[in-house]
């Protein structure tokens, strides 16, 4: 007789236990956790480290909260400082040095007269609570009640947010054409298509027959991330500025995304010189941790004590953090650094387009870069555009995935690969992520057939 002995089967890795679980009690609009099936455990700068012991290139920043890249030393000491001071870290809006400070420094970096007169409202800990609390400033201050907010648009995912955003309908937000190059509402593009969608806005404003009346403010992104990296003209800026002037509209500009220099200028209204009503500010002013606020004129200041309020706008370790954050990117530059390295970046992102003819536009500003891929079997139309595919897009994803590269997926269909790496990256790093991607397409383009092709993908890419 010969006895066996049973070799109990090896459990699975921690990590695949933690995913499994996730996906048992999370709820199911969970959304990067679909596409980025990875447990972090670890970070510095612009590298993840999983629980699988695999390391990563993050271009996905915290969807552009982490200006400085993970644990960033200056954010580190800032946060220890408050720790060790015994200073209190729930507030509520009392007045604290730490608060002070954060507030002197962001003052020091805003647009003209938002940093001689404004006043500035602490609100809760999202980018969607600063605007909602914009949009009832701007109602409060005019008496009025709609908003005019544009096609594209990604404001956040609370009630009045989300129907800015085109998320929800209602009838108080008039939704207007946003110049969108490669896809032009006109089918004329350039300054032509800019000069048409500003056009459209002021004729609605002064036609009576139009049944639209004068809103309470009007709202706007100067690139437009979740729909897909698209940069507005300075000059469409501009003219959106001149005609709410003109009529007394406040005009409210989300930041949440473009803000601390990530554009390559410290706020994107910078490039093109506009000073706004209201600017909503989030992501990355926290430094890494949840704040979020709204700076305005002082003339919009009508409302009444407790008009707008919220338990947590008072985060001082996230005061702290931004503080460092801001005084880092100003003091170093980095602004005029994502400016020069997102220039060198979108240069060979073109090239790439070149070899590859899935990819119908490249397009962003410093740092904060898209990459727009087509359906390269069908037929362009009369500007040049064909029909996005969001299936090579969710395979470029994957393949970038597999090869420790990071990035993520915007745009009206989900077919613009979207890179927003720290703005502390060096020359070395960016030529990584870009060396990564391009690998990444190009074995994406082999295994993943067109919208109408029948073959299956399959897609395993080496270890980083």
């Amino acid at each position: 007789m010969v006895l066996t002995e049973t070799v109990p089967a090896a459990a699975p890795p921690a990590h695949e236990g933690i995913l499994r679980r996730q996906s048992l009690r999370e709820s199911a609009a969970r959304t990067y956790a679909r596409s980025l099936p990875i447990v972090p455990v670890r970070a510095r700068g612009l590298t993840i480290e999983g629980a699988d012991g695999r390391r990563y290139l993050d271009c996905l920043s915290g969807a552009g909260t982490l200006a400085l890249g993970h644990n960033h030393p200056v954010v580190l000491e800032a946060i220890r400082t408050v720790l060790d001071s015994g200073a209190p870290l729930h507030v509520l809006d009392l007045a604290t040095p730490v608060k002070d400070a954060f507030t002197t420094e962001l003052f020091a970096t805003l647009p003209g007269e938002l940093a001689e007169k404004g006043r500035i409202q602490f609100c809760g800990p999202a980018g969607t609570d600063a605007v909602e609390a914009a949009f009832k400033l701007v109602r409060t201050a005019t008496g009025r009640d709609g908003l005019m907010a544009f096609s594209g648009a990604y404001h956040g995912m609370t009630a009045q947010a989300l129907a800015a955003s085109g998320g929800a309908q209602d009838t108080s937000v008039v939704r207007l054409p946003y110049p969108y190059d490669y896809r032009c509402p006109f089918q004329t593009g350039g300054e032509r298509g800019a000069e048409l969608a500003a056009r459209w806005a002021q004729s609605l404003l002064d036609d009576p027959k139009s049944g639209v009346s004068r809103p309470a403010g009007m709202i706007l992104e100067p690139v437009q991330g979740e729909g897909g990296v698209i940069p507005a003209p300075d000059g469409w800026l501009r003219r959106m500025r001149e005609i709410t002037a003109a009529r007394r509209i406040p005009l409210i500009v989300d930041e949440v995304q473009t803000g601390v220099g990530r554009t390559g200028a410290f706020w994107a209204v910078d490039h093109s010189g506009i000073v706004p009503d209201v600017i909503v500010l989030s992501k990355a002013i926290g430094g890494s941790l949840p704040l979020a606020v709204i700076v305005y004129r002082e003339e919009l200041d009508a409302w009444q004590p407790g008009a707008h309020a919220g338990t947590f706008r008072g985060n001082q370790l996230a005061m702290a953090a931004g503080a460092a954050t801001l005084a880092y990117v100003r003091t170093n530059g980095l602004d005029r650094r994502a400016a020069e390295l997102g220039a060198r970046m979108l240069d060979r992102l073109t090239s790439l387009a070149a070899a590859h003819d899935c990819i119908g536009d490249v397009r962003g500003r410093g740092l904060m870069l898209g990459i727009e891929l087509v359906d390269r079997t069908a037929d362009a139309d009369a500007t040049g555009a064909r029909p996005a595919d969001p299936q090579l897009a969710a395979a470029v994803q994957h393949a970038c995935l597999d090869r420790g590269l990071i990035v993520e997926l915007g745009g009206r269909e989900s077919a613009v690969v979207r890179l927003l790496p720290p703005l502390t990256i060096t020359d070395e790093q960016a030529d990584a992520i870009l060396d990564r991607l391009a690998d990444a397409f190009t074995a994406a383009v082999r295994t993943t057939p067109g919208p109408t092709g029948s073959s299956p993908t399959t897609m395993r890419g080496t270890s980083p």
